[in-house]
């Protein structure tokens, strides 16, 4: 099973080899997809957890016994069709390639199953036609 997840770390948690413990201790990938950690400051990472439900469920139960905040990531990417002026400089910077221009008729296409919510899209759009739902 996979669990997409955002964990906030106070800044005392942040030290903590948090990956390492949820393969080593629970048997749970991390697919880290965003990262903001730094020494001192408070953490977020975006995570896409797999591995077994009672697993998943022991990791998270860990996690915040940590005081670390988990929550569940349902973001995704949203593109107004009305302001896209499809110039396709967010394919470039799209690392799944779920954003692609096609090559006859030059419009953007998104495919949603391929995108990861990175957010890389969203400051480099020039007239902020893509945002997120979060």
């Amino acid at each position: 099973m996979k669990k997409r997840v955002t964990l906030t770390f106070p800044r005392r948690a942040v030290p903590v080899p948090v990956t390492y413990r949820l393969a080593k201790d629970f048997n749970v990938a991390a697919n880290i997809i965003r990262a903001q950690v730094a020494p001192n400051q408070i953490g977020k990472l975006v995570v896409e957890l797999a591995g077994d439900i009672d697993q998943l469920d022991a990791a998270i139960d860990w996690m915040i016994s940590q005081n670390i905040d988990v929550s569940s990531s349902n973001r995704e990417i949203l593109i107004d069709e009305d302001s896209c002026v499809h110039c396709g400089l967010c394919t470039g910077i799209c690392p799944t390639q779920a954003l692609t221009l096609d090559p006859k008729s030059f419009l953007l296409n998104f495919t949603r199953s391929r995108c990861i919510v990175c957010e890389q899209c969203v400051p480099t759009c020039p007239v902020q036609a893509i945002s997120t739902n979060f």
